[in-house]
């Protein structure tokens, strides 16, 4: 065997030996902090210097001095390399724990806050994670907060509302038992007429759970949207009659839509039924269905005569209960057909909005066009 064969087995054998004792102290250390493994990784480094060149040196022979040189130079190497093995630790260290304690403002309903000064590549990128997660659970707070307001304005609402006509059936039920109501016949027509309020009332309930819930259940067919809007302002007409309400059909196009025909003239019915109710006698609702500004897309819009809404109240126009300023009594409902409006055409990928015109104001749904 050649000399430089020898000298690499030996050398082999020395670095084998002190890499196993590494590897043994890792595994038992692999709980501990990244500094001791730190250090136990440069210790392993150089102690297999350190024994292959002790092996080395044993099998070449080499005199006492010599070998004392050479065993000086490398415990020097690893006094100095033992020792940056440990400031880098500690560094490691306290990044790692300033960054623990930034994160523990997660759980507190704080916003994380990344800790100044330098970092690993590792550790910035865990920061910036931690960044973007804190924005997500502080908008899932936020979206979590309202939806906990919306649902106790709700339930006050809806107990308001199904309290006033309870109140009047029963009322009314216990005149027609004691035989003192002078004219059955209006009670029994004006019983009537609660029941049907109370129904629509329990019926928009359940749709708004159902949107709440994502269990709405779509058959998306193909559609013109001057069918829909014909059937709506059909449908529409007696009430628009009865209020001495105009209803006009303007630049309606039969632009194809794929939507769920059921639940899109819910939609049309509720805008409609909300602006003639709303637009004073002799009063005009136009409704509009065109391709939309934004490509693939088409919007339709009904207009009425209200007078406008307070800028102030205009983000909450579809939120759950929302009924302005108005008296909560009949027919101002319990306002949740512009919650169902906006529940249904999102669920469309669509969207829904409000502004102020003059006179008045204009709701628009804009829906994606149906493929060519």
């Amino acid at each position: 065997m050649s000399d430089l064969a020898l000298i690499a087995l030996f050398a082999a054998l020395g670095a084998a030996v002190a890499g196993l004792g590494g590897a043994l102290a890792l595994r038992l250390l692999r709980r501990r902090s990244v500094a001791v493994s730190l250090t136990v990784v440069v210790a392993v480094t150089v102690a297999a210097m350190l024994a292959g060149t002790l092996s080395v040196c044993w099998a070449m022979l080499i005199n006492a001095h010599d070998l004392a040189v050479v065993t000086t130079v490398v415990a020097m190497a690893a006094v100095v390399s033992l020792a940056t093995s440990l400031l880098l630790g500690r560094w490691v260290v306290a990044r790692s724990r300033a960054l623990a304690k930034a994160a523990r403002s997660f759980g507190d309903g704080g916003d994380f806050a990344a800790p100044g000064g330098s970092a690993t590549a590792e550790l910035t990128e865990l920061a910036k994670e931690l960044a973007t997660t804190s924005g997500k659970l502080r908008a899932s707070r936020e979206r979590e907060q309202a939806l906990e307001t919306s649902r106790r304005e709700l339930v006050s609402w809806i107990s308001h509302d199904l309290r006033t006509p309870l109140a009047g059936l029963r009322a009314m039920a216990e005149a027609l038992e004691d035989g003192v109501a002078e004219d059955p016949a209006r009670y029994h027509r004006q019983i009537r007429t609660e029941v049907d309020r109370l129904n629509v009332m329990v019926g928009d309930l359940f749709e708004l759970s159902r949107i709440h819930a994502g269990s709405l259940a779509l058959t998306p067919v193909r559609l013109s949207l001057y069918d829909l809007v014909g059937d709506a302002l059909a449908g529409a007409d007696p009430l628009a009659r009865e209020h001495g309400v105009r209803l006009v059909g303007e630049r309606v196009e039969a632009v194809p839509v794929e939507v769920d025909g059921r639940e899109m003239s819910r939609v049309l019915s509720n805008l409609l039924v909300n602006a003639i109710r709303r637009t004073p006698a002799d009063g005009t609702v136009a409704v509009a269905a065109e391709p939309g500004p934004e490509p693939r897309t088409v919007v339709v819009s009904v207009t009425d005569g209200c007078g406008g809404i307070p800028e102030a109240d205009l983000p909450r126009v579809f939120d759950t209960g929302w009924r302005g300023t108005e008296a909560r009594t009949p027919p101002g409902g319990a306002g949740l057909g512009l919650a169902i409006v906006r529940g249904i055409v999102e669920a469309h990928a669509g969207r829904a909005d409000v502004r102020n015109v003059p006179g008045g104001c204009r709701f628009e749904v804009t829906l994606p066009a149906a493929p060519g």
